[in-house]
């Protein structure tokens, strides 16, 4: 299992005038002049004199922040600006927990990043300027982005510069015990339920910090309070232990459930919009800790779990506190788990090895749900995630500081991609043991906790790490650039 960041102070950014020297250069002689080769970390090494460079034409958008204290744990906000959104500027509402350890009393954020962005393509390019200033803006100091579509295509753009305007603001407020985890409820977004390190499990109602901050085009006001003291709605501590496992129902409004490290699942159910009523009986059918809980995105009494037991266990509310069907997932700890909303009978399932699998819950019945296995990662899987958009993509993080994105409909065309090479002569050397439903590998986060796609927004990821977030859009996830990218 891969948990919480032990001491947050070490996460601290370093002296931020030292990068700023460092990335102040815009020489050409930082452009390497031998072929660009896709580095694997764990496989390849730096020799001396080379340096990891971020490609900027595999992502259409790319920032970073950092709210002060790592988040081990976020969860992303939906918002009423457009259930489907292409074109920039774009604002991402999000709810973050941090893991402030100054103070007996924590940080809870709720925040918005507006991001705007202006694209100026023109004739000629100067890489090495767009890199120094991508650099700058983002305080990143050894990025790699690889894209690798079936073709491995990658896309050259004549860019000579970049514009960013970015605003954030933030709303905190006071939470005792550093939180594990946190999920705001699709339905009722301004309702939110955090995991904290106490053993207790709160709910609470955010609609007033939301509200502030959809008013918000300045920054909040220098007046108000820096930190809020707002009573939960309900706070729980009927767990034996602290968790981390903790899902709303996308059917039932207001149905949660929580999992603890003592293998306890708790049910909720809602008994008004602000209440809840919570079965002092857990669900029980793990030898171990219960890491992960999803409910499925189509039967409003069925939910899975995962455990460090190895195994993933199916249950049905209705038909008491066993579970319907358990099976071994993976030879060591389940991390996390996905349920695809979009093909509800896949399964994603992420492990303490490095390996990933996807389950077909239609062949549980014949002994092996296994319809694809992946080895790719040689650290802890922490977070793993199916697209809202794209039935057959997901995104998975792990300790190897990696983020990938997947997509299992394709397969390996030699014939088109030699054709392709032939046509544009380019000389990138990829490894030839890249699987071919690897579409994406980002990194230079370190220590990556958890990330989420954007339900409104398709091809936008946000990722959370020891040194800060990051929102990036690949450049062959989702075209979201304007039609019109002149200045």
């Amino acid at each position: 299992m891969v948990r919480s960041i032990k001491n947050p102070k070490k996460a601290k950014r370093k002296n931020k005038d030292a990068k700023k020297g460092d990335g102040s250069s815009s020489s050409s002689s930082s452009v390497p002049s031998k072929p660009t080769k896709v580095w694997q970390p764990g496989v390849d090494t730096l020799e001396e004199g080379e340096e990891l460079q971020c490609d900027p034409t595999a992502y259409n958008s790319l920032h970073a922040f950092h709210i002060g204290w790592p988040c081990l744990s976020f969860d992303i906000v939906r918002d009423s600006l457009g259930l489907v959104r292409n074109e920039f500027p774009h604002t991402v509402y999000f709810v973050a927990g941090t893991q402030d350890e100054d103070d007996v009393w924590q940080k809870n954020l709720l925040g918005t990043l507006l991001e705007y962005l202006r694209y100026q393509i023109l004739v000629g390019k100067d890489v090495n300027w767009y890199l120094t200033s991508l650099l700058l803006v983002m305080m990143i100091w050894i990025v790699k982005a690889v894209t690798v579509m079936k073709t491995v295509k990658m896309r050259e753009k004549v860019v000579l510069g970049i514009r960013f305007c970015r605003q954030y603001f933030l709303r905190k407020v006071a939470h005792q015990g550093c939180i594990n985890r946190i999920r705001a409820m699709s339905q009722n977004p301004h309702i939110c339920a955090s995991w904290a390190d106490t053993g207790h499990v709160q709910v609470w109602d955010f609609s007033s910090h939301l509200n502030a901050l959809a008013e918000s085009e300045t920054e909040v006001n220098p007046g108000a309070p820096s930190v809020f003291n707002q009573t939960p709605l309900m706070k729980f501590g009927g767990h034996k232990d602290e968790g981390y496992a903790v899902d709303w129902s996308p059917v039932t409004p207001g149905r949660l459930l929580t999992g603890d490290c003592k293998s306890c699942i708790h049910l909720w159910e809602p008994t008004s919009d602000s209440t809840w009523t919570v079965d002092a009986n857990p669900f029980g059918g793990h030898s171990a800790s219960v890491e992960d809980l999803q409910w499925s995105p189509t039967e409003a009494d069925v939910f899975a779990s995962c455990s460090v037991d190895g195994h993933i266990a199916i249950w049905d509310t209705r038909l008491g506190k066993s579970p319907i069907t358990s099976f071994k997932a993976h030879n060591a700890d389940v991390n996390v788990i996905s349920w695809n909303r979009l093909a509800s009978c896949m399964l994603a399932s992420g492990s303490d090895d490095g390996t990933f699998s996807i389950h077909d819950l239609r062949l549980l019945k014949g002994g092996d749900s296994v319809v694809a296995h992946f080895e790719y990662h040689k650290h802890p899987i922490t977070s793993i995630e199916w697209s809202p958009h794209e039935g057959s993509t997901l995104a998975v993080s792990s300790a190897d500081n990696q983020l990938t994105i997947w997509d299992l409909s394709l397969e390996k065309d030699e014939e088109e991609e030699a054709e392709f090479k032939a046509k544009t002569q380019e000389q990138v050397n990829a490894p030839e043991d890249l699987p071919p439903q690897l579409l994406f590998v980002h990194q230079g986060q370190k220590d990556l906790k958890e990330l989420h796609w954007h339900s409104q927004i398709p091809g936008m990821l946000v990722s959370t790490a020891a040194d800060g977030f990051n929102i990036l859009m690949p450049s062959n996830i989702q075209s979201t650039l304007p039609q019109d990218v002149g200045v």
